[in-house]
């Protein structure tokens, strides 16, 4: 496909960066954020979608899968602090639903993340910059037995610029051992992290412009959270005369505690709505795949056959907090979720500028879910759903080669969604599970040309369709279904090299998202509040899919060779996107601009300083819109404490835009030696 690309891990690391999983917008069209403290999940941005911490786009790391299903936080939590930028040997592009060898989160992307095996010299380095910012790190290998042995590490902190400091404290290992290559050879690797912070999340605007917070202050400074992971994998792959095969099996041992507070006192207007979520797991899986080479017709041909299963075991609770110590117990559940997945695709040459990728793909899905505190949330629950495949290649012609590509995807929903009865707070509610397994449809049709000498560029047109957008909410403890929603769009990728040492690149994407049908349950709750200030009781009904960016655009120069002098600037922008279904509220437009400068010696020395957000612009990292309450609210004397407004009123609080500060101008200074 035109949007199917390779980075190579120079690429990724020649990007000044805030955090790690920021290498990721090397991926067009792809924008990575962050609303809260630095051991949280990343928010991620692509193809019309807020994929919130990893929803619809697939993340892997050496074939082990990133995504969490049935998570405390959110289906599909994909954290990707524990990722050391400079272990990375690769990053493999796929955007929608055309292959067969993906499944669960797949839908609006695909990442595969490879590392290295080995590097030529050690590298020691060390990184100090503002606001508390400090790094070391280190990596080497060396020759053991018939293999290579790699060891990386590194420890962080940071503050941020927040008035109540992150405080952020990182740990971090890898050892990998590999012998012979990525199509034949083995490696094993193991990797341990621990992060501790605090957090600044989003504070509601209205806080900001009275006075009563700085741009930087924090409506419940006790937010926060620790996390741990400890992964063993292991990877083997051969060729034979009749074709190739590769297989792997993981294990990982995570854990995370959460402390958050988004909505401040619209339930609890004495103590606040602070609320601790907690997740801890094991997760467990093998895969395999055997590739033949044969013929039809004369014509050369490739069949691949694969199998992926996967375990997690999973202890999840939410409780309500106050300044992190426990209040009450909202759920608590004990969750076994497995899943199989088969495919089968079969690649066909039919000419020199013809081919075409034919495959299925079939997913069963058991869970059991065990709700301590409510046994009517208790069950159990499996489905399976089976996924078409295709896609065709016409070309090279001049260096210009087109695409085609069609398929059938799904994603999973949270297994406590799919058995739920109902409120695990209120009991007498009931409330309607969601299906286990959500379809989604895509089509795509693009250009790859190279034809300019040094110019390699790309432009894709794709539409994609989503049965519902059903979500387990993991911070009230309930599920949420909303409409169908259809996505179209396109994707334009620019990188011009003209000289071995200058490269352009800029890439434009844009969507138009919307929601299919029309939402009756919301339109009888404003109507039954109408005469009330639209601020207090939200929005009318519409299409329009909350944080959904139209438009994603990103540019920038990088320069430099192996020594001397090096730099790069990089611009990326996020536009005015919909907070509402009726777009009555809009998040302003991002821009940022990353700059850094740096000097590499012949005999190993490298000097480099990075200024992150260079005209220091006072945007958002992150915009909402929805219902809070804050003791400086005239509707907070109206409902506590006692209740003159409407119950409907009080509980949906004061309709206002909810942010998240970028950092202002910042820089970091690394100093770093090759031997």
């Amino acid at each position: 496909m035109a949007s199917q690309i390779t980075i190579a891990g120079d690429a990724l690391n020649a990007r000044p960066v805030a955090r790690p999983g920021e290498v990721l917008e090397a991926v067009p069209g792809l924008i990575v954020t962050q609303h809260s403290g630095e051991g949280k999940a990343n928010q991620y941005f692509l193809r019309g979608y807020n994929l919130d911490h990893g929803t619809d786009l697939a993340i892997w790391v050496d074939d082990v899968p990133v995504n969490m299903r049935t998570h405390a936080h959110g289906q599909g939590y994909a954290d990707l602090n524990w990722l050391m930028p400079e272990t990375i040997n690769a990053l493999e592009v796929r955007k929608g639903p055309y292959f067969a060898d993906e499944g669960d989160f797949s839908s609006a992307g695909n990442l595969h993340i490879g590392l290295v095996d080995r590097i030529d010299k050690s590298i020691a380095q060390v990184t100090a910059g503002s606001f508390g910012y400090k790094r070391l790190f280190g990596m080497g290998s060396t020759n053991v037995g018939d293999g290579t042995l790699l060891v990386a590490g590194e420890a962080g902190t940071y503050d941020g610029p927040w008035d109540n400091p992150d405080d952020m404290r990182k740990l971090n290992t890898l050892v990998r051992y590999t012998q012979g290559t990525a199509l034949d050879g083995l490696s094993i690797t193991g990797m341990a992290y621990s992060n501790r912070w605090s957090s600044t999340d989003q504070v509601p605007e209205r806080a900001f412009l009275s006075g009563q917070l700085g741009r930087y202050g924090a409506e419940d400074s006790t937010d926060g959270g620790n996390t741990d992971r400890f992964a063993l994998s292991a990877r083997i792959a051969g060729t034979d005369d009749a074709g190739s095969w590769k297989a792997n099996a993981f294990v990982v041992k995570s854990s995370l505690d959460l402390f958050n507070n988004f909505t401040y006192f619209l339930s609890d207007p004495t103590l606040g709505d602070q609320f601790h979520q907690h997740d801890d797991r094991v997760m467990a899986g093998a895969n395999a795949s055997r590739t033949l080479n044969g013929s039809l017709a004369g014509r050369a041909m490739e069949t691949t056959f694969g199998i992926q299963t996967r375990y997690d075991a999973i202890g999840l609770a939410l409780t309500d907090t106050y300044q992190r110590s426990f209040l009450s117990n909202v759920r608590s559940d004990r969750v076994g979720e497995g899943s199989v997945g088969v495919y089968v695709q079969n690649t066909v040459h039919w000419t020199d500028w013809l081919r075409t990728t034919l495959g299925w793909r079939g997913d069963y899905y058991d869970a059991n879910v065990t709700s301590w505190f409510d046994a009517n949330n208790s069950g159990k629950v499996s489905a399976g759903i089976g996924s078409p495949k295709f896609t065709m290649v016409v070309g090279p012609f001049n260096k210009t080669e087109f695409f085609v590509g069609a398929g059938m995807g799904m994603h999973s929903n949270d297994a406590r969604g799919a058995t739920i009865t109902e409120m695990p707070n209120d009991p007498s509610t009931k409330v309607d599970a969601s299906p286990l397994l959500v379809r989604t449809k895509g089509a795509e049709v693009g250009i790859r040309s190279k034809f300019v000498p040094g110019l390699d560029s790309s432009l894709s047109l794709f539409m994609l369709d989503q049965a519902s957008e059903i979500v387990f909410s993991g911070d009230s403890g309930d599920t949420s279904a909303s409409r169908a929603s259809r996505r179209y769009g396109l994707e334009w990728t620019n990188t011009y090299r003209p000289v071995p040492w200058l490269e352009f690149d800029a890439d434009l994407a844009l969507t138009h998202a919307r929601f299919v049908g029309y939402d009756s349950d919301q339109a009888a709750i404003y109507d039954s509040l109408a005469g009330y200030p639209q601020a207090q009781i939200g929005n009318a009904p519409g299409n329009y899919i909350p944080n959904a960016p139209p438009m994603v655009a990103s540019a920038g120069i990088t320069l430099g060779e192996k020594t001397g002098w090096f730099g790069t600037l990089r611009w990326r922008y996020l536009a005015s996107s919909p907070l509402t279904e009726d777009n009555a509220f809009r998040s302003t437009p991002i821009s940022l601009f990353n700059g850094r400068v740096g000097y590499r010696t012949d005999d190993g020395w490298r000097i480099q300083l990075d200024v992150l957000n260079i005209f220091n612009s006072k945007t958002n990292q992150i915009s909402y819109a929805y219902g809070s309450m804050i003791k400086t609210d005239s509707l907070y004397n109206l409902c506590y404490p006692v209740q003159i407004a409407p119950a409907a009123v009080c509980q949906n609080g004061v309709m206002d835009y909810v942010v998240h500060p970028a950092e202002p101008l910042a820089a970091r200074l690394t100093v770093a030696r090759s031997f």
